[in-house]
């Protein structure tokens, strides 16, 4: 019972901050509410004792991803008249998701009290679902796991590749040319007359 309050307490509030995500004027609150909406979220995947996922996404999105959001919606300058013009132009789009999305959601509850319920793993006692997952990884998808890190690799060499190109209007200093320099190539002396009062 107790669980059962506490959950529909954290879906409540999930709910409301993804409502507030998208209808908050200030990019800034969104981005605050969706920061609530993750933690609620993670409060959730803690009932369903999945805490690696619970772990994952505090530390990823939490820590990681909307940081660097709020940094860069504080940091630019955004028009939010022009960003508000489009949002009637979206809207439909946006509608057919959100349906399609509450849909889904809709028959797999349906499967569940129509008496369908997949068989769990069962986990020895005294082994978390986190040690159970990363057996399963390394075992039965490690070939997936693999790939899914060399396209990982792949994209953050891509990214540095395009960070790094060279532009023909950037000065850039050679070091070894500035160790060889000389103090005859940096001072010249001139000898010059004094000048004198008449």
């Amino acid at each position: 019972m107790f669980e059962t309050v506490v959950f529909y307490f954290f879906a409540t509030v999930l709910l409301l901050a993804a409502v507030r995500v998208i209808t908050a004027r200030n990019p800034v609150h969104a981005a605050l509410f969706l920061v609530l909406a993750f933690f609620t979220a993670a409060a959730i995947w803690l009932l369903l004792r999945a805490e690696f996922l619970a772990m994952a996404l505090v530390l990823v999105y939490v820590g990681a991803v909307m940081v660097l959001f709020l940094f860069v919606v504080m940091m630019l300058d955004i028009n939010l008249e022009q960003l508000r013009e489009g949002f009637w132009h979206y809207l439909p789009l946006g509608a057919v998701v959100g349906v399609l999305m509450a849909a889904e959601m809709g028959l797999l509850l349906a499967r569940r009290y129509a008496g369908f319920t997949g068989q769990p793993m069962e986990t020895p006692p005294g082994v978390g679902n986190t040690k159970m997952l990363g057996r399963l990884i390394y075992t039965d998808y490690v070939y997936a796991f693999e790939i899914a890190a060399v396209i990982l690799l792949v994209a953050i060499v891509a990214a540095i590749a395009l960070t790094l190109r060279r532009r023909k209007d950037r000065r850039r200093q050679d070091p070894s040319e500035q160790v060889r320099v000389r103090r005859a190539d940096r001072v010249r002396l001139v000898s010059m007359p004094s000048e004198r009062d008449e």
